[in-house]
C-alpha cells in the first residue's frame, strides 16, 4: 500500500495543507492515520477521494453538496436515488455552464476578428472596420 504525507497531497492537488485538514474535519477525508509523531498518513484511497472532490469543486459543486454526496455514498443502497439526483443535477448545471461559455466564446472570437481587422487596417493605412463588419 502506498502512503503519502500531507505535503505530498498538498503538492499533488495544489491545495494548502489547511484545506486537507479542513476536508478531514468535515469528514470528506476519513480514516487518516497518524504516525507516532502525529503526522498524517494518506493512502491511495485518499488520492481517489481527492480526485473526486477536485472534480466536483472544479465543476462548481458547492462544498456542502460534495459533503452530502459522500455522506450518501456511505450507504449507496439506501441513498441511490439521492446520489442519482445530485449527480444528474450537477451534470445539467455543467451542461448549462458549457452552453453559456460557448456563447461567450463566440463574442470573444468576434472581438479577435474585429481587433485583428483594425490592426490590418492600421498597417495598410486604411480606414478601420466597424464592429458590424465582423458579424
Amino acid at each position: 500500500m502506498n502512503t503519502y504525507t500531507i505535503r505530498d497531497l498538498s503538492q499533488r492537488f495544489d491545495v494548502p495543507s489547511s484545506t486537507l485538514r479542513y476536508y478531514e474535519d468535515m469528514g470528506l477525508l476519513e480514516n487518516v492515520e497518524r504516525t507516532d509523531n502525529n503526522q498524517r498518513i494518506y493512502t491511495d484511497e485518499h488520492i481517489r477521494r481527492l480526485e473526486g472532490i477536485n472534480c466536483f469543486k472544479k465543476t462548481g459543486l458547492p462544498i456542502a453538496r460534495i459533503q452530502e454526496f459522500y455522506q450518501y455514498e456511505k450507504d449507496v443502497d439506501t441513498h441511490i436515488e439521492e446520489i442519482i439526483q445530485l449527480v444528474t443535477e450537477h451534470e445539467s448545471n455543467i451542461q448549462n455552464k458549457i452552453a453559456e461559455l460557448q456563447q461567450e466564446l463566440l463574442h470573444i472570437q468576434h472581438k479577435v476578428r474585429f481587433y485583428n481587422g483594425i490592426k490590418e487596417a492600421i498597417d495598410a493605412g486604411q480606414e478601420p472596420p466597424k464592429w458590424e463588419d465582423f458579424t
